[in-house]
């Protein structure tokens, strides 16, 4: 295995009497989905550069439960979380990492109240703080000329008001941002958010993220940059139905960021 790509669980660390600077949370799309799995492989490029060490929980890390939540079955939503929250005290995870803003709100947000407070930090306003202190410096050479509109997760964005760390993250790449008419506060969802993602639309003239794709398409962009693995499935699968794929490509700012430093 490259370097690059090596992980360590929290249990083969607390084995040895360790503990990781942080805990990435890799979530049920990092971890099962084959295109969020790309993501995830990224994001672990990028901290295993920078030496930072790290660890997942692997097999103990379960769904935070904010579907179930969303979905309205609060039941297995306290199930699930508080069986997340047993195996977090087991290791004394304090700081923890994700690249889904629907773990990320969730347990910065309502694990507290289950007995579960940790610092909780989106991947974007990680790279971010990394840039910021000087030890992840991006190459981005690879994007001169292109042209990038950035999607605003609703569970980032409005939820928890992050705007401008992922658009800083960006303007390290050496290429064009462009904002498309429904942004940051004014941001409009790609249609998988509240559970949306796991049953069929409802009766209407257009799916959601057709909407939002149209919105993207219309500033022209050669890459629509997302930094949710839920936004990720909806805007590709809006780029597909424009039959516009083989000329705007989809990808997360870890991914972009990773690029731009010849990392994958």
């Amino acid at each position: 295995m490259s370097e690059l790509n090596k992980v360590s669980t929290a249990a083969e660390l607390f084995a040895n009497g360790e503990s990781p600077e942080i805990l990435f949370w890799v979530g049920c799309a990092g971890s099962f989905d084959d295109r969020a799995k790309k993501i995830t492989g990224a994001f672990v490029k990028i901290l295993n550069s920078l030496e930072i060490k790290f660890a997942v929980l692997g097999t103990e890390e379960s769904c935070t439960g904010d579907p179930a939540r969303r979905a309205g079955n609060e039941f297995l939503f306290q199930m699930l979380a508080q069986n997340n929250i047993a195996v977090l005290k087991g290791y004394g995870i304090k700081k923890i990492v994700t690249t889904c803003p629907h773990c990320f709100n969730i347990i910065k947000n309502e694990y507290p109240a289950l007995g579960g407070s940790y610092e909780v930090i989106h991947h974007t306003s990680f790279l971010q703080q990394l840039i910021d202190e000087g030890k992840l410096k991006v190459e981005g050479g690879n994007f001169k000329g292109k042209r990038i509109t950035y999607h605003d997760s609703c569970y980032l964005g409005r939820a928890n008001d992050i705007y401008e760390a992922p658009r800083k993250v960006l303007e390290t790449l050496d290429a064009e941002l462009a904002e498309m008419k429904s942004c940051k506060s004014r941001g409009l969802c790609c249609g998988a958010g509240g559970a949306q993602m796991f049953k069929e639309a409802e009766p209407g003239f257009m799916e959601v993220n057709v909407k939002r794709t149209e919105e993207a398409l219309e500033v022209n962009p050669n890459i629509i940059a997302s930094a949710c693995p839920f936004c990720m499935t909806m805007m590709t699968d809006g780029v597909k139905a424009k039959n516009k794929e083989d000329e705007v490509k989809v990808y997360d700012i870890a991914e972009l960021i990773a690029m731009g430093n010849n990392l994958i």
